[in-house]
């Protein structure tokens, strides 16, 4: 296969735009053409000869029919790339109206002025972010900073791809008779038989067992904390509320530890691409932002041990530090942020428990998606979330269906997501439906649904691929002591949520603070909170003074 493509559609401007695309040639197939028919033609050729196209560029300068006819046909025939109308600078406001709403549904990925001469950075970043989103989510990766050896590609092999994508480290499967596989099975002979075996650019190679021995290679045990040094604050999930609190709390001299069960980004980590959230005109993903995130934090010192849940909390007797236990090591801190979130809730259904890992996943599972082309892919939930899975699947399955318990989606998805999602010919909504049963192909992998009316209980069975499971909120705080409230639902009691009779006098706690000194929350985990990613990072940003006036009590 060569190397990717970037072709452009351009009537008049071929001179301008070739200039400003010279610069892709030595990494991309550049090909210029002058209109649709053209474009098209090119398209083909390349996916005949197994070429990917990872972006189309559309000159706003053609006829407007013949210009959605291009951008509509480019989504059928490769629904995997990204779409970018371009405009002159004499045609700007003119477009910006035009397309606005093709924008905001999702039909092309974003509106940029033509470059106006030599090194317009701000048009290269644009550009630059697209293809960036493209290779993490569609490309096979040039250079794999992990391998994972292994027979067949099994539900284990799955959760550490699903976890390496996650943390945004690019990683391959090998099978052991491969060319790659004899390399790695050399370098550790001894491991032959235990699969999978997993070798690191870093330099270990091994057997591992689970997705937690992973990230404990990659980013080691909280007991590699002296033991003898008590910090400022542990934040336990670094989520958005988490990530923007050690980036707050570091950047402002605390000594700051954060701990993640799973993987950096925690939920939103897994949203193929987040278009509501302030600062990112174009949409970012959740890996994308947490790793972002993570970086800043790093630079002003916070320590990250990923793979190690929390599970326990000592609290101070005596105006001393709390200690927060982990299977890994205990860590001695002055306060704590539980920013755990939450986690999906299980459908119910046995005969689809018993398919999780092959075809049936809780979470986006980005990874897998990828495997489901031409399929037919299944989304249960309604939120946001829901949302943005159905339409990265969309890119990759032949046809997906979003089943909701609600009529539709109005109550509990942001508009942005339905109106991409009402365009998306590929994304269908089923309302009032819920699924009951499933079952597997003569290999064990998910091949079929059973679909129920919530109202009339009548039932039809399905042919499907993938099933994917964002049901909302349950929250996973029983590791805290019990000196810490909770509503009826589970989640943490926090300010003026808690009850009078549990205030220190006649004035409530702090907005985040919990019934234990020095515990707050922050975050989906916390009772009332909106489940957003902008209000979390806000709230684990403004925890950071609450926790200031603490130490300094």
């Amino acid at each position: 296969m060569g190397a990717p493509a970037i072709v452009i559609a351009t009537a008049n401007h071929a001179t301008e735009l070739g200039e400003a695309f010279a610069r892709y040639e030595r990494e991309y197939d550049v090909r210029l053409v002058g209109d649709e028919i053209a474009a098209k033609a090119t398209a083909k050729e390349l996916i005949g000869s197994g070429h990917q196209v990872a972006l189309f560029v559309v000159d706003s300068d053609q006829d407007q029919d013949a210009l959605y006819h291009l951008i509509g046909g480019t989504r059928q025939a490769v629904p995997t790339a990204r779409r970018l109308i371009v405009t002159h600078v004499s045609r700007f406001r003119d477009d910006n109206q035009t397309f606005r709403h093709a924008v905001a549904a999702g039909k092309v990925d974003a509106l940029l002025l033509m470059p106006q001469g030599p090194r317009d950075e701000e048009f290269h970043l644009a550009v630059g972010e697209l293809l960036n989103e493209w290779n993490a989510t569609v490309a096979a990766p040039v250079v794999e900073n992990v391998r994972i050896i292994t027979p067949e590609k099994d539900t284990l092999a799955r959760e550490l791809l699903d976890y390496l994508a996650r943390v945004g480290m690019p990683a391959g499967v090998h099978h052991p008779d491969s060319e790659v596989g004899r390399a790695v099975m050399e370098q550790c002979p001894e491991e032959h038989g235990r699969w999978p075996v997993v070798s690191s650019l870093a330099g270990w190679c091994g057997h591992c067992p689970d997705v937690r021995a992973l990230a404990n290679q990659l980013y080691g045990r909280p007991d590699d904390i002296d033991v003898d040094e008590v910090v400022d604050l542990v934040v336990v999930g670094a989520g958005p509320a988490g990530l923007a609190a050690s980036v707050y709390a570091s950047s402002e001299g605390l000594t700051t530890v954060c701990l993640e069960a799973e993987a950096i980004g925690g939920q939103a980590g897994t949203s193929s691409m987040i278009r509501n959230y302030l600062g990112f005109p174009r949409g970012i993903s959740g890996m994308r932002l947490a790793q972002r995130a993570r970086g800043q934090a790093l630079r002003f010192g916070t320590r990250f041990f990923t793979g190690w849940p929390a599970t326990g909390i000592s609290p101070c007797e005596d105006g001393g530090h709390h200690v927060v236990h982990t299977d890994g090591g205990d860590v001695h801190t002055r306060s704590v942020l539980v920013s755990t979130g939450v986690d999906y809730r299980r459908l119910g259904v046995e005969s689809l428990e018993e398919l999780v890992g092959r075809g049936v996943y809780y979470g986006a599972a980005m990874a897998a998606a990828r495997e489901l082309a031409g399929d037919h892919v299944v989304i249960v939930g309604g939120g946001n979330s829901a949302g943005q899975a159905a339409i990265h699947a969309a890119r990759f399955a032949q046809s997906v269906t979003i089943v909701v318990r609600r009529p539709d989606l109005t109550a509990t998805m942001s508009s942005y997501l339905i109106d991409e999602i009402e365009w998306n010919p590929r994304i269908e909504v089923r309302g009032c439906t819920r699924v009951v049963a499933g079952g597997p192909d003569d290999v064990g992998h998910l091949a079929w649904l059973t679909v129920e009316d919530v109202g009339s209980g009548e039932q039809e069975r399905v042919e499907a691929r993938g099933l994917f499971l964002l049901l909302g909120a349950a929250p996973e705080c029983g590791w805290l002591p019990d000196a810490v409230l909770r509503d009826e639902r589970g989640f943490v009691l926090t300010g003026r949520d808690i009850p009078p009779e549990r205030w220190a006098g006649d004035v409530p706690p702090e907005d985040l603070a919990t019934t234990v000194p020095g515990i707050f929350a922050g975050g989906d985990i916390r009772s009332g909170s909106m489940k957003r990613v902008a209000s979390a990072t806000g709230e684990g940003a403004s925890v950071v003074s609450s926790v200031h006036a603490f130490l300094g009590r």
